[in-house]
C-alpha cells in the first residue's frame, strides 16, 4: 500500500482513465467519481489495458491487478473529503464543469486544489462565482496521458501561484516534464501554436500549393525530425539566431491570418468523419488500417516518450530558472 496522498478524479472516459492510470502508476490511491456507476467496469477494463501497456513497457513494475486494487470508483462526492488534490476530465463545456467544482466545493478542504483538464477553455471562467477560485487550476494533459511526458498547469486571474508550485512539483513526480503559465490565455502554449500551424496547413491545401499527403510528409521529416529534442527557441540557438530574424521579414507577411475555419475542415466534419476512431478523415481507412494507425500511434507514443526522458530538454542548470 502507497504512503503517498490519494488523488481524486473526476470523469473515466478515454482522457480521464488515461489520466488515472498515470497516478496510480505512480504509487497514489485514486478516487475517480462518475455519474453513471454501470460504466465502471467498462473503465475498469480500460484502466487495466493501461496498466497492462505500462507493465510491459516496464514503466510500471508493480502487478496491474494489485494497482488497481488503489483505484475506487463512485459517484458519491462526499469520498473526496480529505482529498488534497481533485483533477475533473468531463467534457469541454463550461456550464457542466462549473457544476462539478460547486459539488467539489461542498465537500473539500478550503485549500484542497481542484485542476481541469481542459485544453482551450480560459481557466478565470472556470473560477468565476466559486468560494475559492484561488485553489482552481487548469491542468493540461496530452493523450495518451499515461504515457507522454507533457503537461501544462495554467494560472487564472484569481490562482495563487502557490497551488500551481504544489501541481509542478506533483507532476514530476508522476514522471511528467510540465511548463507552468502564470497568466491566462486562451488555448495555453501548445494549442495556441498548434492551431497557427494547422491554419498554415489547410491554406497550403486549400489553395492548390500541396496535398495532405505533402504537409504531412514535410511536417514529419522537418518540425518531426527535431521538435522533440529541442522546441522552437533551443532550435534557432542550435542553428543560428540571425537567419530566422531574416525569414520572419519576409515571411510573416504572407502567413495566413484569416479568422475563418477552413472550409475543408468543415467539409470532412459535415461528412461524418471522425478520424481513425470511425476509420473515415482526411485519409481513407479500412476498419484493419483504422487499427493498425491506432495500434501504431501507441507504440510510437512509447518510443518517443523514451526519446524525450533521454535527450531532456531542461538541463539542471536550465531548471534553476524555470519558474
Amino acid at each position: 500500500m502507497t504512503n503517498k496522498k490519494r488523488i481524486g478524479t473526476v470523469g473515466l472516459g478515454l482522457m480521464g482513465s488515461s489520466i488515472a492510470t498515470c497516478i496510480l502508476a505512480a504509487g497514489h490511491d485514486v478516487t475517480s467519481l462518475v455519474k453513471d456507476l454501470s460504466q465502471a467496469d467498462e473503465a475498469k477494463a480500460r484502466i487495466l489495458g493501461f496498466l497492462e501497456q505500462l507493465h510491459e513497457e516496464e514503466i510500471l513494475t508493480q502487478s496491474p491487478q494489485e494497482v488497481l486494487k488503489r483505484h475506487i470508483i463512485t459517484d458519491d462526492v462526499s469520498l473526496f473529503r480529505e482529498h488534497e488534490v481533485v483533477i475533473e476530465s468531463i467534457t469541454e463545456n463550461i456550464e457542466e464543469k462549473k457544476k462539478v467544482y460547486q459539488r467539489l466545493e461542498t465537500v473539500l478542504s478550503p485549500t484542497a486544489i481542484i485542476g481541469s483538464n481542459t485544453s482551450a477553455i480560459p481557466v478565470t471562467v472556470l473560477q468565476s462565482g466559486l468560494q475559492h477560485p484561488e485553489r482552481v487550476l487548469g491542468i493540461h494533459w496530452a493523450e495518451p496521458a499515461h504515457i507522454t511526458r507533457f503537461m501544462e498547469v495554467i494560472c487564472g486571474n484569481e490562482s495563487d501561484l502557490k497551488y500551481a508550485y504544489e501541481i509542478v512539483a506533483l507532476a514530476e513526480s508522476w514522471g511528467k516534464e510540465p511548463s507552468l503559465l502564470k497568466k491566462d490565455i486562451r488555448g495555453f502554449i501548445t494549442n495556441r501554436i498548434m492551431y497557427a500551424m494547422l491554419r498554415e496547413a489547410f491554406y497550403l491545401v486549400e489553395n492548390g500549393y500541396a496535398t495532405v499527403e505533402d504537409v504531412d510528409r514535410s511536417l514529419r521529416n522537418d518540425l518531426g525530425y527535431w521538435i522533440t529534442f529541442a522546441g522552437p527557441f533551443r532550435f534557432m540557438d542550435l542553428t543560428g539566431i540571425p537567419a530566422y530574424l531574416t525569414v520572419m521579414k519576409d515571411l510573416f507577411p504572407e502567413l495566413s491570418n484569416t479568422a475563418q475555419v477552413p472550409s475543408l475542415m468543415e467539409e470532412v466534419v459535415a461528412s461524418g468523419a471522425k478520424g481513425v476512431s470511425n476509420a473515415k478523415g482526411f485519409y481513407p481507412y479500412t476498419s484493419q488500417s483504422a487499427e493498425h494507425w491506432e495500434k501504431q500511434f501507441v507504440e510510437f507514443s512509447y518510443d518517443i516518450r523514451k526519446l524525450a526522458k533521454k535527450y531532456s530538454s531542461t538541463s539542471s542548470e536550465d531548471k534553476n530558472d524555470a519558474y
